[in-house]
């Protein structure tokens, strides 16, 4: 995804800097094994995680899968699935002293499952699977997996397995040969192998990761099942990207009303169409370019999108719409419009971690854009996938809208990160796990549609007690605000499943839309040598917790609305309270919130119990209006843990990097009065 904010960068030039913790311990389940169960069983898993201590509980984002622990068994629970649970991935969390966990993936499938119980790293060793059956396993370091079937001629097997989809760092090959060891198909992608076996007889499918990782973290789910007719293979559920955050339309139609109907490639072929249109097809065969032709007439603006990378493919769609000019039998196309990606709502890092940019990314390469008619006639809109000639999958399917104006958007969330030039590498999962006291800023983007640029007022709902959240909208033309959340210093243990969402008037209507949230799927402390995989998750779960509170709270003097006219300065007297040792001699604090960006810095001086917020609103050309800000800075806490060493010792203090954000504050700037002329 796209994680972009305005951020301030400090220079942290010590030596101890560089081994510094960043952000405080926070929940994280890492994995859960086996990673998966068929509908109607129950299965045991054990699960392992950082910062999980005294777990009390294993829940899921759907009621119809339930855990209890078992006894007398740590890290260990029963989990049982419900005869009617849709097929499908699931996200599924702990409960812990510090509140709720990260997320990982738990997949629901109908098929037999499997769980590998011995190495099976040779062909001697094989593992045989049963056709229509998934084996969960964790790959081997340095090997390949051995696994072996039996195949009758003429009927179709396909195999799938499924990795980085379902939360894995497994990058998987998948090699599927005959008893001899003759290689028949390979997939170096993790993708779908369609085998129509040659002869009745056992075969075996090899596994390995891509540079031959391996270990707990290296999961994958192996699905082995027949394939009828000439139908496309079936895929096993997968997560959801960040760039699909902005897909589907609201109000879609769960199916296209029109099918793309092969060939129609070649000038004589064109599928003959009206517009609007609603239209299913497929990338397929290899360097399939599918043509539309449609009448339009002069003044007309039309609005393309297409969906097929956010619909979880490895694809990358072009639109080209062309007029179609006729004398006699020559035929002439004159292009109207190239259409390309999805640009992302803010600047990308470069480099897969925070250094020049988050490593979220809404954008996607699928096609949202617009194109006029200056003149009636005849016209042809082409589409292909700009990779398409090097592969031919079936399953590389594309949904095609051509509609007037809609108006609209779509929202996504996450945590803040890091942006050190200390080498920081850190890209983290964060989940939304509140201390006591403590005040936690999410940014939150938006993809517009066909034109809209209006502002959006954002707001979250349904918070546990004791926890409180303000939106700071995102502006007209803007692409990103933030959701300041808080829980009381005196706040209990609690959770809940929130809801972020936008309100914003379009076509004098208000329209609200729900956002979704991101988050990384692994804590990765080295982003140069751990790719981070950000997703969207299922839900949006807050937890606050008092076993421990936050290092450092920052608020206004007084809560109440703060007031000046136009072009003054204004003064804000700000309350710190400090609850651990801090190194430094300052934090530097910035603003967020629309209008308040370009403030100059200024230091809260650790320790300080006040320091003054002095805005000039002229330099900052405010106009009237009513606003909310929120300060934040980055600052080094002597962060101690509230659980005792192996000794049962206290545990050692350690150097702590983390964002700290100010509860949001509100002011009214009014117009400055007129003085009359003498």
């Amino acid at each position: 995804m796209n994680l972009r904010f305005v951020c301030c960068l400090l220079f942290f030039t010590s030596a101890a800097a560089f081994s510094q913790q960043v952000t405080l311990p926070l929940p994280r389940l890492l994995t859960v094994m086996p990673m998966g169960g068929q509908v109607g069983t129950e299965v045991e898993v054990t699960i392992t995680g950082e910062n999980i201590e005294e777990v009390s509980a294993l829940t899921f984002s759907t009621p119809k899968i339930a855990a209890k622990p078992v006894a007398d068994a740590t890290n260990k629970f029963r989990v049982s699935i419900a005869a009617d649970a849709p097929v499908g991935i699931y996200d599924a969390r702990l409960m812990s002293r510090l509140g709720v966990s990260s997320a990982r993936a738990f997949s629901v499938n109908r098929l037999t499952e499997v769980t590998r119980s011995k190495p099976n790293n040779s062909v001697e060793t094989a593992l045989a699977l049963p056709l229509n059956s998934i084996c969960n396993a964790a790959m081997t370091k340095r090997a390949v997996d051995f696994y072996s079937f039996a195949a009758t001629k003429g009927k179709r097997v396909a195999v799938d397995c499924a990795a980085m989809g379902i939360d894995s760092k497994l990058m998987p090959v998948v090699i599927l040969a005959d008893m001899a060891g003759h290689d028949l198909l390979v997939n170096r992608t993790g993708g779908l192998l369609d085998f129509d076996p040659p002869a009745d007889g056992t075969y075996l499918i090899k596994v390995n990761d891509l540079t031959f990782q391996g270990g707990a973290t290296h999961f994958y789910r192996l699905a082995l099942q027949e394939v009828s007719g000439d139908k496309p293979a079936a895929r096993q559920p997968l997560t959801a990207m960040v760039s699909s955050m902005s897909w589907p339309p609201v109000g879609l139609a769960a199916q296209a009303k029109d099918k793309e109907i092969e060939p129609n490639n070649k000038p004589a072929e064109v599928q003959k169409i009206s517009l609007p249109c609603d239209i299913a097809g497929a990338f397929f065969p290899a360097a399939d370019v599918d043509t539309f032709e449609f009448a339009a007439k002069k003044g007309e603006t039309w609005w393309v999108e297409l969906a097929s990378e956010r619909l979880g493919l490895d694809t990358d769609a072009f639109v080209l719409v062309q007029q179609v000019k006729k004398d006699g039998d020559k035929e002439t196309l004159m292009d109207v419009a190239e259409l390309y990606d999805i640009a992302p709502p803010m600047k990308v890092s470069s480099n897969g971690y925070s250094y020049d940019g988050p490593p979220y990314n809404a954008g996607s390469p699928d096609v949202n854009g617009k194109f006029e008619i200056k003149e009636d006639g005849t016209y042809r809109l082409q589409v292909r996938d700009l990779f398409g000639g090097t592969r031919s999958d079936p399953n590389n399917v594309y949904r095609l809208i051509v509609r007037q104006a809609m108006p609209d958007f779509s929202l996504a969330a996450w945590a803040l990160h890091m942006t050190l030039r200390n080498g920081d590498r850190n890209a983290l999962s964060k989940p939304v796990a509140l201390r006591a006291g403590m005040t936690a800023a999410f940014e939150v983007v938006v993809v517009r549609r066909d034109g809209f640029e209006g502002e959006i007022e954002l707001s979250m709902d349904d918070l546990p007690p004791g926890v409180h959240a303000t939106g700071l909208k995102i502006a007209k033309g803007k692409t990103m605000g933030h959701m300041i959340i808080t829980a009381d210093e005196g706040a209990k243990p609690a959770f809940a499943l929130a809801k972020i969402t936008g309100s914003a008037s379009i076509n004098g209507a208000t329209v609200t839309r729900a956002s979704r949230l991101a988050s990384m799927e692994w804590p990765s402390r080295n982003a140069k040598d751990d790719i981070p995989a950000p997703r969207l998750m299922a839900d949006m779960p807050v937890s606050v917790t008092d076993a421990e509170t936050a290092p450092l709270s920052i608020a206004a003097a007084e809560d109440k609305v703060w007031e000046a006219k136009v072009g003054e300065t204004l003064k804000i007297p700000l309350k710190a309270t400090w609850r651990q040792e801090f190194t430094g001699t300052s934090i530097k604090l910035k603003a967020y919130g629309d209008g308040f960006t370009g403030l100059k810095e200024f230091d809260l001086p650790i320790k300080a119990a006040t320091q003054e917020a002095v805005i000039d609103l002229a330099a900052l050309k405010v106009p009237a209006g009513e606003y909310t800000i929120a300060f934040y800075g980055i600052g080094i806490c002597k962060y101690v843990s509230g659980v005792p060493d192996a000794k049962g010792k206290p545990a050692a203090p350690t150097d702590t990097v983390d964002i700290y954000v100010s509860k949001p504050i509100r002011i009214a700037v009014k117009e400055a009065a007129v003085t009359a002329a003498k």
